[in-house]
Parts: structure tokens; sequence; C-alpha cells
């Protein structure tokens, strides 16, 4: 496949059909009618003689496809920052940065980890939210250029750091408490105690109940929210308990809103910074600001 000669704009249009998840919203945002967007996928497809793109609803980037993806943000990173060294002041380019991570660390140390870079760089922040044992997998397509997961290995052309640790703690609220734990954590009311999973995906909650426990999931209830804000919401006003990240619960357990229900057995979590060999600019100054926030307030 001679990728070099293939037109950018081609690539663009799948590129852009992915974020938006639709060839209308794409069309819109390239300054194209549909028919325009379809067009170049199929020149693309034509070229590559293989399939790039998946129309289901919403449409996806087969392998090929994927490899095309983190191929033209690759270019379009070299490019914005060939730009920016031969001349620094004549760039109106934004880089759009893409990373993926997860709810939790996204509601509590993320924004200010990378804040001082978001308020003097011209960039893009994507952020894509996933379970932290799934972000790895949008790094693997090319869609991010990071991804913070709690997996210690990659995979070829990306590099692994770790930032820090994370206690989990199990909360809830004192009105909680009393009313499914006033004698303690017990099998029965383990059994009738509603607890918050982020997704499918997600089994921390219930991995932890059955392992200190011995309660299996399906056997008490367990809400679904793809909110980290919502678990904290759900454990303050006593609607479940959860297991909240120490960054997101200490100040509410300091004044009292929520219970540590045992803090004796805390769940530490490290997290790890994936991100392309080849970063520089931006994105090379991204992981320094995330690693230097993470090895000072996460230990």
């Amino acid at each position: 496949m001679r990728i070099g000669s293939i037109d950018l704009k081609l690539i663009k249009a799948l590129n852009c059909v992915v974020n938006e998840q639709s060839f209308e919203k794409a069309a819109h945002v390239l300054n194209l009618t549909q028919p325009a967007v379809s067009q170049r996928i199929k020149l693309l497809e034509q070229y590559v003689a293989k399939p790039v793109l998946i129309r289901s609803i919403p449409p996806e980037a087969t392998k090929v496809g994927e490899r095309l993806i983190s191929y033209y943000k690759k270019v379009k990173t070299l490019e914005y920052e060939l730009i920016d060294e031969i001349s620094p002041h004549a760039n109106q380019n934004i880089l759009e940065v893409s990373i993926a991570l997860n709810a939790d660390t996204l509601a509590s140390w993320f924004i200010p980890a990378i804040a001082n870079i978001l308020k003097h760089s011209p960039m893009a922040l994507d952020l894509r939210i996933e379970n932290e044992t799934r972000t790895q997998e949008l790094l693997k397509k090319g869609e991010v250029f990071a991804a913070i997961s709690s997996k210690p290995h990659s995979f070829a052309g990306c590099k692994v750091q770790a930032i820090g640790k994370v206690d989990y703690i199990c909360c809830a609220s004192p009105e909680f408490k009393q009313r499914y734990f006033n004698e303690g954590l017990t099998i029965e009311g383990l059994q009738s105690a509603p607890g918050v999973l982020f997704n499918s995906q997600d089994s921390m909650h219930t991995d932890y109940i059955e392992k200190h426990f011995g309660v299996k999931k399906g056997v008490y209830p367990c809400h679904r929210v793809k909110s980290s804000e919502a678990f904290v919401a759900m454990a303050l006003t006593g609607s479940a308990y959860c297991l909240l990240p120490h960054t997101q619960a200490q100040t509410y357990i300091e004044d009292g809103a929520l219970l540590d229900l045992f803090p004796q057995q805390h769940i530490k979590q490290t997290l790890y910074w994936h991100s392309w060999v080849l970063e520089q600019g931006i994105q090379k100054r991204i992981s320094e600001e995330i690693l230097m926030y993470g090895h000072q307030f996460l230990k």
C-alpha cells in the first residue's frame, strides 16, 4: 500500500465520519455534501482495495480504516509541530489532542494536571471516556494519542509509564449505613443493599464484594450509571453505596457526608500513561505534566 501517495483529504473524511459517528454530521463539519463525503470514502476504499468503514449505526472503522486514521493523526501532528517550529507566530492551526481515560480520572485530577497547558496552548481537547481496562483499545485503534489505563503493558509503537496509585474506598452516607449496615457489612445487608457500576464492562464493585464477602454478582441490585459524578450523587443521597477514588471521596469523608465502610480494605489501583513513542510538542508536554502531577499527588 503506497500510503504516502493517498490524498489526505480522503483519510480526513474517514476520520471525520468515525469521529462524528455519522455521514451527515461529517458533511457539516467538512463543509461538503453528504454524497461528497461518501464519494471520498469510496475513493479511499478503491485505492486500498479494502473496506475502510463498516456502514453500521454509528459507522465504525475497519482494521485497515483504523490504521489509516492513526496515520492521518500522526501526519497532522507532525505537520503542526513542523509549522510551529519553523514559524511559531504564523501557525494558526489548532491541534486536536485525543486522549482516552476513565470517568473517575476526568472527574477528579485530570483537568488540574493539564490546566497550565490548556491555558497557554492552541489545542482542542478530545476526551474519550471508557473503563480504565478498555482505554488502551482506543490507542491501539489510533483514535487517541494517549490513554490512561490500569494495564502495565502496551504494544509496538507505544510506551508505558506509571502515573501513580489511586485508592478506591467503599463509601456510603450515614443514612445508608444505618439502613443496610447498622450491624456492619453483613451478608444479609450486602444481599439487599444496592451498589453502582459504571457500565456492563465494569466489574470493580462486584469483584470487590465477592472477594471480601463471598456475595456473588446478581444476588443484589446494582445500578449502572455511566458518570462518575452520578456515583457520588447516589452515595450522598443515600441511594446506593459504591467504590470511589480517594481523590473524589476524601472531602466528603472528612465532613461526614460519606463514611468509609471498610477502611481496612481499600483497593489500590496503579494507573499507567500509554502514549505514542514519537510524541512531541504539545503531546510531549501533556505527557510530562500528567506524569509530574501523578508522581506528586497520586502516591
